[in-house]
Order: structure tokens, then sequence, then C-alpha cells
């Protein structure tokens, strides 16, 4: 076995794996990853949205905007798992493509290894921040202290959705879409039959949601579990030694590639930020955007993942003509995904305020805006994040960083600040879409270059 896990060659012939990803259509392998893990991806954010849903149940606008305050935090430690989970699915696959498995299982345990250390130690410096933090973005009384005790119940069980993901990342890696599927399903099926019995039938309101949500990545973990390691023994026993060995090679891509997804929860909390001064409704509507946008675009999220796994495979094997060729069918996948999806909530834009009792008509009017005109935006959104798994897939992580930190900054800051001073609320999240528009464009064509630098040897 070799010493770093940056070699994919072992001294010895490795134990042969049959990559799944090397041949066949690249179009069918993006549309079924994508299809599987957008089902499995949308049930953590269904998760969510089922908590959102009950507490608007209770018809206070107060509850609905700590939990969307609640959630910006939230949204931070999920970017960090996702980053390192995205350093998992990369290693692995890559090692599964030159068809060295024994290398594949030492990366996996290695990754799991620094996914439990890492969140564990996120987990334990957000506690006593909670409050801080909220204040930062603007929650005051009621509000705040409701925020803090859903977090507090929230947030030590962080290592435990990372461990979940972590084992997702693994089952993709293999190719095991639907498995994949099944780890983050189970923690759907959990908050939907919990949801109701503890927010609204029990009586405990925002702090029932907080402990659905324990229970439902209790769940997950240990569905991932039961695939990757028990089924697929795809996972070798972790040591500190071999953890160390490894950290290099996890670090060069889940650094750059944490940093990439933080980006992503800065902006929205940037936005929180723009919003909070036009009152609760506003905030309010903000944290059913941010549940609609995960639901409704899921695929988006689901095949920046999933076409990690076939970009990874290809690029061990030598097949940088699949490579190119899959960066194309994704792109066009979620080009015809997006309309499709903005057409629906086009139409369906009163029903969506009706369905979340938005009785408080400038939120009402902000929720309906958003469905009309700035969920089209998320065509660029979905370029970008396909743009950024070739990236990380690829060998250029920190393209990816820097992509996503000009958009959370320049794409997003001083647009975010004009709409808002010219059109209120709306501006905010018009200005939101124009920088989604130009840092979309010019990661499309990003992308592209860097495959020709792989082909050219670069």
């Amino acid at each position: 076995m070799p010493d770093s896990a940056t070699t994919l060659d072992a001294a010895a012939p490795p134990e042969r794996a049959a990559p799944k990803f090397v041949h066949g259509s690249t179009a069918r392998h993006v549309v079924v990853m994508t299809a599987t893990a957008s089902l499995g991806l949308m049930a953590i954010f269904v998760v969510d949205l089922l908590n959102l849903f009950y507490i608007a149940r209770l018809g206070d606008t107060v509850l609905t905007a700590a939990v969307g305050y609640a959630s910006t935090i939230l949204f931070v430690t999920t970017s960090i798992c996702i980053g390192l989970m995205i350093a998992t699915g990369a290693l692995c696959s890559r090692a599964l493509g030159a068809g060295d498995r024994p290398l594949a299982r030492r990366l996996a345990a290695s990754s799991i290894f620094w996914m439990f250390a890492v969140t564990m130690a996120v987990a334990l410096v957000s506690l006593p921040l909670i409050r801080p933090m909220l204040a930062a973005l603007g929650a005051m009384g009621r509000t705040l202290d409701v925020a803090a005790t859903y977090l507090t119940i929230a947030t030590p069980t962080v290592p435990v959705m990372g461990l979940g993901m972590a084992f997702a990342g693994v089952l993709r890696s293999v190719g095991d879409a639907r498995r994949a599927m099944y780890v983050t399903l189970s923690g759907a099926v959990v908050a939907a039959v919990l949801d109701p019995l503890l927010i609204l039938f029990l009586g405990w309101g925002v702090p029932g949601a907080a402990v659905v949500l324990v229970f439902s990545r209790l769940v997950v973990a240990y569905v991932g579990y039961r695939g990757a390691v028990r089924l697929h023994d795809l996972v070798a026993r972790p040591t500190l030694a071999a953890a160390r060995a490894d950290a290099p090679a996890i670090a060069a891509i889940a650094g750059p590639a944490v940093l990439a997804n933080l980006a992503t929860p800065v902006a929205a909390g940037y936005m929180t930020a723009v919003l909070s001064p036009f009152g609760d409704a506003a905030i309010a509507a903000n944290a059913v955007m941010g549940r609609l946008v995960p639901v409704c675009f899921g695929a988006v999220f689901a095949l920046s993942g999933a076409v990690g796994p076939i970009l990874g495979q290809n690029l061990g094997a030598g097949r940088l003509d699949r490579v190119r060729r899959t960066l194309t069918d994704s792109f066009l996948l979620v080009t015809a995904y997006v309309v499709a999806v903005w057409v629906v909530l086009a139409l369906a834009r009163h029903g969506v305020v009706a369905v979340f009792g938005i009785t408080d008509r400038g939120a009402a009017a902000l929720v309906e805006f958003f469905c009309l005109f700035v969920a089209g935006s998320w065509v660029f959104h979905g370029l970008l994040f396909v743009a950024n798994a070739a990236f990380n897939n690829l060998g250029f992580p920190l393209t990816s960083t820097g992509f996503n930190w000009g958009k959370a900054t320049l794409g997003t800051v001083p647009f975010a600040m004009a709409g808002a001073a010219w059109w209120g609320a709306e501006g905010a999240l018009a200005g939101q879409g124009v920088g989604a528009v130009l840092f979309g464009l010019a990661a499309v064509r990003a992308a592209y270059r860097a495959v020709g630098r792989l082909a050219v040897g670069d």
C-alpha cells in the first residue's frame, strides 16, 4: 500500500474493481446519478421544509423568522460537511477509476476520520457563539431566544450529519446511486412522521422541530454506515497513521471545497442582514424562499455532487474526451431542469403563499416576486455549481473557491445593496440574481478551459 494517498498506483498490483462510469453513455450516467442523488439530497431539505411548514401552521411570524435565522447558521455547518464530502467522493472515485480498491478503502476511512474530527470541532466552537451569531444576523428579542433554543438542540449533532454525508459520498464514488439516495431519504421519512407529532400534536413547537432534526440525522448516519461499510466494505478500519498520511491529499481538495461552500451561507447571511431592516415579515418570507430553493432546485445541488464521481473515474482512467462530454451533458441538463421548475413556480406562486399560510401582504409579495422572476437566475447558479464540481474533481479546487467567493462578494454585495436602496426587498433579491448571471457564465468558460489544460498536459 502506498505511503501517501496522493499516488494512485500501488507498488504491488492492486485489487481490480470495475469502474462503472468509464464506459457507456455519459448522458445516461449524468441523468441516473442526478435523479437518484436529487431524491436523496432533496430529502435533507424536505426535513427543513417540513419543519418550517408545521412551524408556519402555528401562525406566529416570530417563530417562522426564528427558524429562518437558525437555518442560516445551520447552513454554514452543512456547507462544511458538503466540502469534506466532496473530497471523499473525489479521492475514492479516482482510486476506483484507476482500479485500486485498497487505496479507495483507505482514503474513505481517512476522509471519514477527518470529517468527524472537523465537524466535532465546529460544533464545540459554535455552541457558545450561538447568540452572538444570531444577533449579528439581526435577530432580536423573542426571535433571538427561539432561534437560540433551536440551534442549541441541533448543533451537537453536526458530527452525526457529517458522518452520514461522508458515507453517502463513498456510495456515490462507487456508483451505488440508489443506496446513496436511501441515506438521506431515510431522514425525510423520519421527519415526515415525527414533525406533526412533536410540533403540533405534542405542542413542542420550535424545540420539537429541532428534536426531529436530531433523530433524522441519527438515522441518516446509520443507513449510510450500513451501505458503505457493511454492504460494500468500502471503508477500511481508520488508523491515526493512515489519517495523518492521507491528510495532505484530503486537505488539498477539502480545504478549497469547504472554503468554496462556505461562500454560499455567507452570501445567505448577508442577504438575511440586508432584509432584516424590512422587518420579521421579510425574514419570514426569506425563510420560506430558503426552503423552496433546495427543494425545488434540489437537482441542481445534486447534479454538482453526482457528476463528481463520473468526472473522477474518467479522469483516473485517462478518458478526457468523456470528461468534456460529461461536462456538456451536465450543463444542458441543469439548464433544462431549472427552466422547467421556474415555469412551475411562476404559475404556482399564489398557491405557494397559501400553502405556507403567509398572511402579511409584504411577505406574500416578496415570495411571489421570487417565484415569478428571481427563480430564473438559478439557471446560472446551476451552471456555477456544475463548473465547481469539475474544478474540484479535476484538480483545480482553488478555482472553485475563487468563483464561489467572487459570487458571494462581488456578485452579491454591491448588486443587493443597490437593489435594496432603489427597490426595497424585491430589489435586493433581483440584485443577487444579476450577480449569479455574470459568475455563472464566466464559470462555464473556465470549466472548459480547465479540461483543455488537462488535455495538453499543462
